[in-house]
């Protein structure tokens, strides 16, 4: 170490907080590696503004070695401090860190295990689904939501028993987690426990997340619920159901859809008018055209294409 950074490293150990602000600042405007060290040291100060400065330089220099200190950073008292580590974390990990981190997932300090399930959606190895398994279970409702959340990201996981009851949890945000996650399973009863969860729940936003799961998998069991979730209460239901409902068109759905062009919100008309089109059927020309006169011009615009869909398809078909 130069003579200049062991003079601020000297100032970092002073009982004067603005020494050690002039000195963490110095350290964090000279950017060299050199100034690892005393930058890790800094992140032990007793003064919240050094740290975060401290955290900030460590972030820019970039290098892997400031890796555990961070971590540690994550179990800190002070919200700012959590949240800068973490981001500083998020660019910095990788594939290499993963063994650290599924280590210091077994801490038993809450705040490094939330941040640490965040982290480890970056790496997506599947490695790492029994060390979070054990969450999934957990009393802690942010943890078992993060939990959750955090299989989404992890590589080759087709199937997650453990994860399908989290849609009935007693915390609704556990259960609009877990309705997103189970878009990417196939376990068997999947279709049916999202049915029951979009037909059932008491928060909309699980009802709007098991359909845009619903529309992921495209599955026919799925038509009564969506026809239902056609008049749900939230028009975000409302629009999300015509979503789903343009992926698997049948004609059972058809008069709903016909009722949902007339829906108060443009954004659920407008989907309605999409569903319509890929229904490809002559009952439904009358009420597209209708919306033709619609008062917003986007629900106008797609209920002319839908139009223009299904006589295309008409002739195409006479053709063959």
């Amino acid at each position: 170490m130069n003579d200049d950074l062991k003079h601020w490293l000297e100032m970092l150990r002073s009982p004067a907080v603005n020494d050690r602000l002039v000195a963490v600042k110095t350290l964090q405007h000279l950017g060299d590696e050199e100034t690892i060290d005393p930058l890790i040291i800094a992140l032990k100060d007793e003064n919240i503004t050094v740290q975060k400065i401290a955290i900030s330089a460590l972030w820019e220099i970039a290098n892997p070695v400031a890796i555990p200190a961070l971590i540690e950073c994550l179990g800190s008292g002070d919200t700012d401090i959590r949240t800068e580590a973490a981001s500083a974390l998020n660019e910095l990990v990788t594939q290499d860190e993963l063994l650290l981190l599924l280590d210091k997932l077994q801490s038993n300090d809450e705040n490094i295990q939330l941040n640490i399930l965040m982290l480890l959606r970056k790496i997506h190895d599947i490695q790492s689904l029994s060390d979070i398994l054990p969450f999934l279970e957990s009393k802690n409702p942010d943890l078992k939501e993060a939990a959750v959340t955090t299989l989404r990201y992890i590589n080759q996981l087709e199937k997650c028993p453990q994860a399908l009851n989290l849609i009935f949890d007693e915390e609704a945000s556990v259960r609009r987690a877990a309705a997103l996650t189970l878009e990417h399973l196939q376990d068997a009863e999947v279709i049916t426990i999202l049915c029951q969860a979009l037909t059932n729940d008491s928060d909309w936003q699980v009802r709007r997340n098991a359909t845009k799961s619903l529309a992921i998998h495209a599955n026919n069991q799925a038509i009564s619920a969506l026809e239902i979730a056609l008049n749900d209460e939230h028009w975000q239901v409302r629009k999300s159901a015509a979503q789903a409902l343009q992926k698997i068109p049948d004609i059972q759905v058809m008069p709903r859809l016909i009722q949902a062009l007339t829906d108060e919100y443009a954004d659920v008309r407008k989907e309605a008018a999409i569903a319509l089109g890929n229904l490809a059927h002559p009952n439904v020309i009358n009420p597209l055209q209708q919306a033709l006169d619609d008062p917003d011009k986007e629900v106008s615009i797609q209920a002319q294409r839908a139009i223009q869909k299904i006589q295309t398809d008409k002739k195409v078909s006479r053709e063959q």
